[in-house]
């Protein structure tokens, strides 16, 4: 009998073997398709990994990486000691909180809101309007903003005066930029943000909504006990996503529609490390910042993933 089973182990294991083989030569196709994505991640993100040397070297273009002497962490201690690290600290980490605050659960409405749509016209044109903000250069959303809130010919404003109130320098006053900079924001990606939770809700059985309907439970109920618990992985997923990227309050968005004015409430890492990093050919000033920024999103993605597996059962991995 143990003979027969090594022999059965033996031929199971050259049947895997095969099998393997099996699946390649069925599906080369799908694996060829993959080889341009694979590449984009080696070239573009792995690949300029290498940079990272540049933080603790005194960096001189004409010397080149390897040629710049080393520095140890001299930039990172010029980063820290800044007197305005503090204050972009705190920009970079308050508006990014109120993204993510105010950013996921319209997503989340939409998406709910449109699968209960039955009527396919009007579902798809809704789509289509929330989705097209998306496709829009911030250039473009700082124009229709400017035709909306600025303080002389803007609609708002001239809203405002008609009703006999003076009127509000929206893009101008510190204690609004940063309303202006979450609701842009929100307006630009609610409906691309709602894809996911849409194809998410398309996954779950149409069988739970009959049986809940059988048992008397309104639309309400059948949204609050099966279709947000459908999609809670997603949710979880997308969190740990986003804590991941904290560091990251939104560059472009920031940088167009921000002007001195409202540098103590707008300026973030990435606008202060363009103006006196990459404007002044402090290259390794940038690169510090960087490096600090990605540790500070790898730790929070490791331990917002740990909390929501212990918390919910469910992670990235």
């Amino acid at each position: 009998m143990s003979d027969v089973s090594v022999k059965t182990r033996s031929n199971a294991a050259r049947g895997d073997g095969m099998s393997i083989k099996l699946i390649l030569r069925k599906w080369w196709p799908l694996y060829l398709m993959m080889i341009p994505g694979i590449a984009w991640y080696l070239i573009f993100r792995y690949g300029p990994m290498y940079g990272i040397l540049i933080a603790f070297k005194d960096f001189n273009v004409f010397d080149g990486i390897l040629g710049s002497p080393w520095a140890g962490f001299k930039h990172f201690e010029v980063l820290f000691h800044n007197p305005q690290f503090v204050r972009i600290m705190k920009n970079t980490l308050v508006i990014s909180f109120l993204k993510l605050l105010f950013g996921m659960p319209p997503d989340i409405i939409l998406a709910l809101l449109l699968n209960e749509v039955r009527i396919a016209w009007f579902k798809r044109m809704v789509q289509n309007v929330t989705y097209l903000p998306h496709f829009l250069s911030w250039v473009i959303i700082y124009g229709v903003l400017l035709s909306f809130l600025a303080p002389g010919s803007g609609l708002v404003n001239q809203m405002i005066r008609s009703l006999g109130a003076d009127p509000i320098a929206f893009m101008q006053e510190p204690s609004w930029f940063r309303t202006v900079l979450v609701a842009s924001n929100v307006w630009r990606d609610i409906g691309w943000g709602a894809i996911i939770y849409l194809a998410a809700l398309a996954g779950i059985s149409p069988e739970l909504y009959e049986a809940a309907r059988v048992d008397g439970a309104n639309k309400w109920q059948q949204i609050w006990h099966i279709s947000l618990p459908g999609i809670s992985h997603v949710i979880a997923l997308l969190l740990i996503l986003r804590l991941g990227q904290i560091m990251n309050a939104g560059f472009e968005q920031v940088y167009i529609l921000y002007n001195a004015r409202v540098y103590e409430v707008a300026d973030i890492v990435d606008t202060w490390v363009f103006r006196n990093g990459v404007e002044q050919f402090r290259f390794s000033i940038s690169t510090a910042a960087g490096v600090f920024k990605s540790v500070v999103g790898l730790v929070l993605v490791v331990v917002s993933n740990r909390l929501a597996k212990r918390w919910s059962g469910q992670g990235i991995w």
